[in-house]
Parts: structure tokens; sequence; C-alpha cells
């Protein structure tokens, strides 16, 4: 997995990655490293800057390179948790909503207000669930991320050297993403279009955050009206970049905030929404996915349907025009 120096628990340790590793999430990395290490504690420790690459700090969504070396705090280690098991309502609910399956690739429908993997604040994420799913899957991965609230495609590999292709593919913007998003108003044309620099800060008690702003790394969001009502519309968005929140941030950044945002969003539009249209959630929704596996010759397409709420929310909608 990778060399390491000073083999004391207690003592700072040196890690440095090989190729086979390179490519994935610092995060998962260490949690599948240092299994007595509870996850709290390492995200705590990469969230204070005690995890070094390279001499510099880090987020935990960093991905690995070949060479890197990391620098980790001394860790002790003590008891780890006992870990309780996802209930089998949870995994049936999983198991329900696979939408495609072979042996290099799982796409699921992910639902709603359930986190992608653990956290210091989140016991159990889908990548858990699944690989208590799937024992024989140790090396189970997330290829990418949806938010918590976000509901729709979401891709896992089951390979490492999969892994390594898709996220490839995804930094080469060959992946073809397709959201659907409930937002305030009615977009004029010159709108659609959002090119606006991206910055990640912290807000004062720790909440990490997303702005438009000069400093902050490019991203490029193009919208689509699909329908239109009379307070809102519904519109397919095409990623061309993969920010933290870039869908939601560029639409508030146009006045279009998406319904149900709790985060970004309008909390009138917000209220006015769950009162008479019954929406209680988030109105994201990853749609589709679409991308080809060059070494395995394998081209992937997969559309994940709407849930009850969403469509309901719409059906009120088309009703009140």
């Amino acid at each position: 997995m990778a060399n390491s120096r000073n083999s004391s628990k207690t003592a700072v340790h040196y890690l440095r990655v090989h190729e086979e590793y390179a490519g994935q999430r610092i995060d998962n990395f260490l949690i599948s490293r240092l299994k007595k290490v509870p996850k709290a504690h390492i995200y705590r420790i990469l969230r204070k800057g005690e995890v070094r690459v390279n001499k510099k700090r880090i987020e935990p969504s960093y991905h690995l390179a070949e060479g890197d070396e990391i620098r980790l705090p001394p860790l002790h280690l003590g008891e780890t948790a006992k870990q309780v098991p996802p209930s089998e309502e949870t995994k049936q609910l999983l198991a329900n909503r696979i939408l495609y399956e072979d042996k290099y690739i799982l796409v699921i429908n992910k639902p709603p207000g359930m986190a992608v993997h653990a956290g210091s604040q989140v016991r159990l994420g889908v990548v858990e669930i699944l690989r208590s799913m799937y024992p024989r899957l140790p090396h189970l991965e997330l290829a990418h991320r949806l938010d918590s609230d976000t509901s729709g495609c979401l891709i896992l590999c089951k390979k490492r050297s999969i892994l390594k292709e898709v996220h490839c593919l995804f930094r080469e913007d060959k992946v073809r993403k397709l959201y659907w998003a409930l937002t305030k108003g009615h977009w004029q044309p010159a709108e659609l279009k959002v090119e606006a620099p991206l910055h990640r800060y912290l807000q004062q008690g720790g909440e990490r955050l997303v702005k438009v702003h000069a400093e902050g790394k490019d991203a490029l969001t193009i919208f689509h009206p699909l329908e239109v009502f009379t307070e809102a519309s519904l519109v397919a968005v095409t990623l061309h970049t993969g920010r933290t929140h870039q869908i939601r941030v560029h639409a508030q950044y146009q006045d279009h905030s998406i319904a149900g945002d709790q985060r970004y969003g309008d909390a009138d539009f917000n209220e006015h929404m769950r009162c008479r249209y019954g929406l209680r959630r988030l109105f994201l929704h990853a749609k589709s996915i679409q991308f080809v596996i060059p070494s395995i010759e394998l081209s992937i397409e997969v559309t994940a349907p709407l849930d009850p709420e969403l469509e309901a929310c719409l059906a009120r909608l088309q009703t009140a025009n």
C-alpha cells in the first residue's frame, strides 16, 4: 500500500504512496489503512492540518499521487469502538436502488439524506453500507461524491484499476452528468451559462461553505429549462467541472436558488414550496450518467427515476399552472 517509517504507535509516521493508490482520496486511504483509529479522529486530524502531504496541509478530498509523502501525527490507537452494522432495512433500501451492476461497476440511485461516506458526524455512509452487503469486495470505493441531500446516480468501483480509470475520466470531463433541479423564478437566456470561480471557506462555527469569488477555482455550469411554472422552473443541469456544491452556488449566484436548499437557498421560497407544494427536501437529483471505460471497452449509460416526493411536487406545480 505504502512504505512507512517510524513504527512506534506514538511517533510521527511517514507513508510513501505507491502507484496502485494514486488517485484515491486521502480520507479513504487513511480509513482503510488505520483500521483501529476511529473515523471521527481521522477526519479531526485532517481538518486540523495535522496530516501533511509533501509538507503541505490538504483537504480530506485531496487525491493522492504516486510518490506523495504523507506525514501522520502520533496516533494513540487504544480500543476502537465497536462498529454497529447497518440494519437489514437500510441494506434493503440500497439493494432496491441499484440501477446498474457488473463485475467492475455499481451504480445506485442514492437516497436523499444519506451521506456517501462516514465522517465525524456520520456513523455509516453509502459506501460503508454497501461494503457490508458485498463482503467479498473490500476495495469497493466511491468514484465521485454527491451531497447528502442530493439523490440520484452514484458510481462505485469494484476494482482499483477501474477506479483509477474512472477518476481519470472525471478529471478529463469525459463523464456526462445530467442533473435535474427545481429553481426559483424564470431563467433568461443570458443566465443559462454560469462561468464563475468557486472558493471554499470556513464559516465561524466550523461549517465549510462555498461562494463565488475571484480567487476560487474555475467552474462552469450549464442550465437548460425543461418546464416553466408560475413561480419556478425545472432545469436540466450539465457540469463541466466538479466543484463542491457547484450547482447550488451557481444557481444562487443567478438568483435562481434551488427549492429546498437550506444552505444556499431562499428561505421564503423554500417555505412557500413546502407549504403549497409539499416539498420538504432539496430538489436536486443526479438524473443520468454516461461514460466509457476504454481499457475494457465498456459503455455505461444509466438513468435514475425521480423519487415519489419530487414527482408529487412536479404534479402539484403542473396542476397550479
